[in-house]
């Protein structure tokens, strides 16, 4: 039998981070050691509070039937995170939870978009940004963003563009993979400039725990007007290490939320209800772990970007998230190819920034997820390999 995939999978290619984990594996059986700074999984591990409400609602059988719904007690908890975090009310019609932020990304298009649609979207960027309108049938429009405007798209170009032309526009700050946080002042304008072209702001707040230099992460709700023309993606994965549980939520513009919930009602039955029950446990509970972890990123951050600084390859301090970016060091021209060296000679892995867009060609990311002391024991494997004098 003639198997004929979809045409739209022509577009994709096997991800990244499968092609790298083959790789390590490939490095790993001769016996070497391998530094893995490519997959931004926390190795922190959950508060035991919220692991013992997991396993507690486990126990209960009740609990393995469909959830069907929220449990008024999560939504309840998302309300109150908002409000002593961010200072944002928020109606309980203004939420919703999804299966962690990338699935909720990788789907809300096809509740909002149709066929050619346009949607504005970073580039450098994380993948889903991409992918997720262009599985719902977007004509996909990259915004750049580029070190000297401090990687902030320029909105007047955009407008002049794409003003009443884009159906939506996915933000995210702190931004995965190029580690800048975005001021005040940029979702000031923001928002009214999204008013007046009639562009929808999806915002991906997955990483307003992990800013460093002493300050804090908002949300764009925050912002006055916000909801008139935003939603927000807040996840669970970076803050309180629940990644494998995937729990996120979408919050914001009522009709964009119960639109999104709408079309998730055909399509599951619901978040399992012991996953639930520990995103109350974390969303109610203290942020004594979550400031001490990114304390723990900062330190890493420093241990890492400076180590290489010191080394000779420039490496700027991230200001978010939990990864570095920096330019591949001179003497290297592509970034895939960079990466395969480095690793072949230091075992050290990280990800090439062609998998985040055009832009992205020329970079690398890492992920901080080593402790200080492994990152120490690497960067010792990176100057004694004298890769960055060739």
């Amino acid at each position: 039998m003639n198997i004929r995939p979809a045409k739209r999978m022509e577009n994709f290619e096997e991800g990244i981070f499968q092609v790298l984990n083959e790789k390590k594996k490939e490095v790993e059986s001769t016996g070497r050691k391998v530094y893995n700074f490519s997959v931004g999984t926390p190795d922190f591990k959950p508060a035991q509070h919220i692991m013992d409400a997991v396993v507690e609602a486990a126990s209960q059988p009740e609990n393995y039937k469909y959830a069907l719904a929220d449990l008024p007690e999560l939504t309840q908890a998302v309300i109150h995170r908002y409000q002593t975090r961010y200072q944002v009310a928020i109606k309980p019609e203004e939420i919703m939870s999804v299966y962690g932020s990338q699935e909720g990304i990788a789907h809300i298009g096809l509740s909002l978009i149709d066929e050619g649609d346009i949607v504005l979207v970073p580039d450098p960027g994380y993948p889903i940004f991409a992918i997720g309108p262009a599985l719902a049938g977007a004509k996909l429009a990259t915004y750049e963003l580029k070190e000297e405007n401090d990687y902030l798209p320029d909105l007047d170009a955009i407008g002049k563009q794409y003003g009443h032309k884009a159906k939506l526009m996915i933000v995210s700050y702190p931004l995965n993979p190029v580690c800048k946080t975005a001021p005040d002042s940029f979702y000031e304008k923001l928002i009214p400039w999204a008013e007046e072209n009639e562009i929808i702001i999806i915002h991906d707040n997955a990483y307003s725990d992990i800013i460093y230099d002493n300050k804090v992460g908002r949300s764009i709700l925050s912002f006055e007007g916000a909801k008139n023309v935003a939603v927000e993606f807040y996840s669970l994965s970076k803050s309180y290490n629940y990644t494998g549980a995937r729990m996120g939520f979408l919050v914001g513009n009522e009709k964009i939320v119960q639109n999104f919930k709408k079309l998730r009602s055909q399509i599951d039955y619901g978040t399992f209800l012991p996953v639930q029950y520990g995103a109350i446990a974390a969303l109610n509970g203290p942020d004594d772990m979550i400031k001490e972890q990114c304390k723990e990123y900062e330190a890493r951050r420093n241990a890492l970007c400076d180590g290489f600084t010191a080394l000779g390859w420039k490496f700027e301090r991230s200001q978010g998230t939990m990864f570095a970016w920096a330019k591949i060091p001179e003497g290297f021209s592509d970034d895939v190819d960079f990466v395969m060296t480095m690793l072949d000679k230091t075992g050290v892995l990280c990800t090439p920034g062609s998998s985040f867009g055009e832009l992205g060609k020329g970079h690398v990311r890492f992920a901080l997820v080593l402790p200080v002391e492994i990152i120490e024991e690497a960067l010792e494997g990176v100057r004694l390999s004298r890769l960055l004098e060739s």
